[in-house]
């Protein structure tokens, strides 16, 4: 993911922040009272738990700060079930931009932030019924792992 699609991003997440809500069912968003390293620690562990490989941590705010946007932290979770994607990226060479899943993590004062697109977004481009249910599936893990964040506490 370019900087500039991270920024867009970025900017984008901001705009829908608060308690869980699904912005018209597009994005997911968080609110965690943990501090940002906390949330971090706790969405990885949420991402395993679910099934899911974390590959990648992409760290954003030092090209956010350079852009002029103030932001403690920011990062992007890359993560995936590695059949799942060969398999979906085979069959669906098209789907390879959206793949794999992302969360976006930032801090806001000292709390997190946590974003995330709902897959099922893209149902209106596929009429693929089995795409249909994968969409649902990520779906509902992504909307657990966000609710699973949300209800950690500080220990």
């Amino acid at each position: 993911m370019s900087l500039k699609q991270s920024l867009r991003i970025f900017v984008f997440l901001c705009i829908c922040t608060g308690s869980f809500q699904t912005m018209a069912q597009n994005i997911f968003t968080v609110r965690s009272t943990l501090d940002f390293e906390q949330s971090m620690a706790e969405l990885k562990t949420g991402i395993e738990a679910h099934g899911y490989t974390v590959s990648h941590v992409q760290r954003c705010d030092g090209g956010l700060h350079q852009s002029g946007y103030e932001t403690d932290f920011y990062r992007v979770i890359f993560f995936a079930k590695l059949d799942e994607v060969r398999q979906l990226s085979e069959k669906h060479p098209e789907l390879i931009p959206f793949l794999p899943l992302k969360i976006a993590v930032f801090a806001e004062g000292e709390q997190s932030i946590i974003s995330s697109i709902n897959m099922t977004a893209l149902n209106e481009f596929y009429d693929d019924r089995e795409l249909h249910i994968q969409f649902r599936r990520w779906e509902n893990d992504v909307k657990s792992i966000l609710v699973d964040l949300q209800k950690s506490k500080i220990e």
